[in-house]
Parts: C-alpha cells; structure tokens; sequence
C-alpha cells in the first residue's frame, strides 16, 4: 500500500468527506483516516439548510439525497412551556433548492465516504491516529487500524484536521480533560417513530438550563436532539435517580415543553439516546494554523441554530478553493504558499461564519436561562417573524463556498455515484501493509 500523499485528512463526516472528494476530483491523491465504522448514528439535529443542497449535487450525492431525506423544512417554530409559536422558515433564493431537509448521519455520512472512495480516495476505517509530527509541507501521521495493533506511517505536505465535536487530536486531548466546568454543556439525541410533529415544521426547544430541536427526517424517524448544562443535568437526575441521564432529558423535556409532550404522545423511542459532550462552541481556527482545519475543528457554534452541518460542508469548500486556487505553486509542499493559503482561509472562514457563531451563543443563552427566556418567547408571541429573520440571520439561506470551484475539478467518468446511485459498502481496509 501507498504511504505519500499529496494530502491526509483525518475525519471522515461531512467536512473531510467533501475535501476529500474535492482534492480528488482536481487530481490529488488524498487519503482520509475515520476512526468510526461507517453506518454510525451520531448525535446530531441532522437538519440540512438549503443553502447546502446544491453542494451535494456538485459532490456526487444529490440524487440520493433527494430519494432519501426526509420533508422540506418550510416552517420554524419556537416551544417552550405551553407556548409554540410558528413562522415561516426563509426560502433560499436558489431556484431548485428553497428549503432544508433532514437525513440522518448514519445515511449521510456514509453516502460522502462511499464517493469519496468512488472518486478514488484511500479510506483508512476503522483507523485512528496515534501521532501528527512533521511540519507545514512535510508531516508524518501514524495511524493504526482497528483490526491492527502496528501502525502506519502516511507522509504528505498537506494535513486537514476535519475531526468532529467529541474526537480530537492527540495534541489536544489533554486541554479537553483540563477545562471541564458545571457550566459545560452535553448533547443528547434520540430517534421516535410515529411522532405527531407536523413533518414540515423545525421546533427549536427551549428548557431550564437547556435547549434543542426535532425534526421528521428519512424513513419518517423524528429526530428529538438537546444540550444541557453539566450542573443542570445533575440536578435533574439527583431528582430521579433511577432513570438513565437519556431518559432524564426525555422526561424533562416532555415535562418543560408541551409541544414535544403533544408530538410523542403514541410514539415509540427507536434505539437508545445517545450522550456526547462536552460541548467546545467556539472559534478554534487561528491565523496560521497546522494542520490546516475544517469543520468543528475549525469552529463549533451551539447547535441550536442547526448550523453545524453547512458550517462543516461549506468550510471544506472554502479550505479548497483555496488550495485549488489559480496560485498553485509548482510544488504543493511550499511552506510559504500553504501559510498564505490558511491566512486567506481563515479571514474568509472568519468573514462568514463568526457573526453565525455569536448568534447562536446568544441565542442559546436566551433560551436556556429562565430569566431570559421568557421576555424571548413573549418577543416570539407578540412578533411571530422574529423567528424567520433569525433563520436567515442564521444562514439557513446563505452559502460561503463558490460552486465554480467545480468548473476547476477533473471529471469522473461513469460510475455508480455520477448516476447517484451510491452503494453502501463493507468499510474496511483490505489488502494494507502494516509496519
């Protein structure tokens, strides 16, 4: 097996997958690392804004996308206690694409990792990076596979760190244990089947010391997701100690919110919930950067915006127009071109994603304090539009990446996946020499 690549990109959802995907298509060899089996749930809103429909249809997956996922996303909703108050989400001005859908993760993801291998990525999954050495233009990444206990050593000039929200790099791991804190917040999703939510509709949830959102997705499966605060969360199971932290959320939220109460009413929970966190929301992308980083390793906003997923899509996009710029030097591994590439990267990733990231913190905050919260839902009750123009605000309806960059990438010739007929795949490595 081959250890040089032009490019190595650790992390194999949305954002990685994507640049793996793009960088392949332009003729780099790439190869991406994943330490999870692929299909995985994850905890996740799965909701997908418009503004990212047309990159799927550039990446290979549209077709399936559009047989697959779940009811347009045509209205926005705010529930707390008694009250839901509804508006129309912001159409987005592409003509073919006017609202967001919703897939879930263990679909979606493996859709993007089956075309990246289509359009020739190495995919190293299950397989886990032990060490990231070297510098800017040549770095050493060891890795080890799950069925392995040697390692393997990938050379290249161009790292991506596109890791997601509860994985990180061994750099870093020590820094995640270090900064716990009771005002950290932890995530929890669980799938319902035979919901009453309106499939049309986006619910953002608000609950003391917390807040989240649901969604009727592919197959039907509603999607009920939150995030708590870590004192918050123990307070509440003190209060019931006999439930699973999951089935604490579930018991508060039908408890704090009457719209959720109303929509699982009949329902049956498919599978268990699943828990994640701490939470990091924040800017974590600097001005020179090594590896180069994309999404939530680049910036995580809280998810109650639902921006998680176009921020990691379109940040791939915006990482590689710049790679694939028309300034390529002669040899990709010039230190001086790739710290230009990341300064230039991190003031557009900057220009369109912080203010997202500060909306979404303030909102959070909004929702998840009693004291402010109720003065937002009486805004919401008396304004009932608020909502949509913080949609928009949000960037439900707004893309960063360029979709020319496609006019720049090598066309892939036949296949499964120009068809959008994307097969699902055993993914493990086979055939790997390991050392």
């Amino acid at each position: 097996m081959r250890s040089v690549f032009d490019a190595v990109i650790v992390g194999a959802g949305p954002a990685g997958s994507s640049a793996a995907i793009l960088l392949a298509r332009a003729g780099w060899s790439v190869a991406l690392v994943e330490k999870q089996r692929f299909p995985r749930r994850k905890v996740c809103g799965e909701c997908i804004a418009a503004s990212n429909l047309s990159l799927l249809d550039a990446l290979g997956i549209g077709p399936v996308f559009d047989s697959v996922a779940g009811p347009e996303l045509r209205k926005v909703a705010l529930m707390r206690g008694d009250q839901t108050i509804i508006a129309d989400m912001p159409e987005s001005p592409d003509g073919k694409y006017r609202w967001g859908r919703a897939l879930g993760r263990e679909t979606l993801d493996t859709l993007l990792i089956e075309r990246a291998r289509d359009v020739g990525v190495l995919v190293l999954q299950p397989c886990s990076v032990q060490a990231i050495e070297g510098e800017v233009g040549n770095w050493h990444c060891a890795v080890r596979t799950a069925f392995s206990k040697t390692t393997l050593t990938l050379h290249t000039p161009v790292a991506i760190d596109a890791h997601g929200s509860w994985e990180s790099l061994p750099s870093s791991r020590l820094h995640s244990r270090e900064s716990r804190s009771v005002s950290n917040l932890f995530a929890f999703k669980a799938n319902f089947r035979d919901t009453s939510l309106d499939e049309g509709l986006l619910p953002i949830l608000s609950f003391d010391g917390g807040y989240g959102g649901m969604a009727v997705a592919d197959g039907g499966v509603t999607t009920l997701a939150g995030c708590i605060r870590s004192d918050y969360l123990g307070a509440y199971r003190r209060a019931s100690p006999r439930l699973r932290a999951g089935e604490v959320v579930e018991a508060l939220l039908n408890n704090q919110c009457k719209g959720v109460r109303m929509a699982l009413q009949g329902a049956s929970r498919e599978g268990a919930w699943l828990a994640v966190g701490p939470l990091d929301p924040g800017i974590r992308l600097g001005a020179v950067d090594d590896p180069f980083r994309i999404g939530n390793a680049a910036g995580e906003a809280h998810p109650i915006i639902g921006e998680g997923m176009s921020m990691a899509l379109q940040s791939s996009w915006l990482l590689c127009g710049h790679l694939l710029g028309t300034d390529q030097p002669q040899s990709i591994a010039s230190k001086v071109w790739q710290r230009e590439v990341g300064r230039r990267y991190a003031v557009e990733w900057r220009h369109h994603f912080e203010s997202r990231l500060r909306l979404a913190a303030a909102f959070a905050h909004l929702a998840m304090r009693p004291v402010f919260s109720a003065p937002l839902v009486a805004l919401a009750r008396a304004w009932p539009a608020i909502l949509t123009v913080g949609a928009k605000w949000g960037g439900k309806v707004r893309c960063a990446a360029d979709l020319a960059l496609i006019d720049r990438l090598t066309p892939i010739a036949g296949g499964a996946a120009e068809s959008g007929d994307v097969p699902f795949r055993d993914a493990r490595p086979s055939g790997l020499t390991w050392h």
